[in-house]
């Protein structure tokens, strides 16, 4: 199922992601692209509500928003971006062995048809912040992402067409219905 997923570097797709955060009344919603550009190098453009872009490259994040500075640290400051890089990394490129090597994988449905992966960090230390990533597709493409994070927090991605779908003041069960429909 994982090697169906390959996809020539650089890929990109759109993406809709609404932050659920206990400290917050309704989730953060951005928009823009997601790119995979080749080996370990991964970048996030957001687009709405503000411009911002994050690339991952060489074991450093760099952070550029419109008007300010360029933030660089190290990717090991932030265990949940190194998760995202090591799921993403390894669905585009078709690698289970690095996928398994970085989670326990449970898997559900068939890779014709709709299904699901679960993946939970065999790291403890990133554990400790990410709790569990699952991913939602159908046939040979990722429709959702759910990263849950070890505190209750929980960021929901609709990658490619689906993005256009997110509402603008979405709710967990919304975006469950979206991800669990077939197109």
């Amino acid at each position: 199922m994982i090697a169906a997923l390959r996809q020539p570097a650089p890929a990109h797709t759109a993406f809709a992601e609404a932050r659920f955060l206990k400290m917050l009344d309704r989730p953060l919603v951005v928009s823009g692209q997601l790119s995979w550009l080749g080996d370990d190098r991964l970048q996030r453009r957001v687009e709405q509500p503000r411009a911002e872009t994050a690339t991952i490259a060489d074991g450093e994040v760099t952070q550029q928003r419109d008007g300010k500075p360029a933030r660089h640290f190290s990717l090991k400051r932030a265990p949940q971006l190194q998760v995202l890089l090591d799921s993403f990394v390894a669905l585009l490129s078709g690698d289970a062995a690095r996928l398994q090597q970085a989670f326990e994988i449970q898997r559900e449905g068939d890779a014709a048809g709709a299904w699901t992966l679960t993946l939970v960090p065999r790291d403890a230390r990133v554990a400790k912040t990410v709790a569990r990533i699952r991913i939602d597709g159908l046939g040979d493409q990722s429709r959702c992402m759910h990263m849950q994070e070890a505190d209750g927090d929980l960021a929901v991605d609709l990658l490619g067409p689906l993005a256009e779908k997110m509402p603008a003041e979405p709710t967990r069960a919304e975006l469950q219905a979206l991800c669990a429909d077939s197109p």
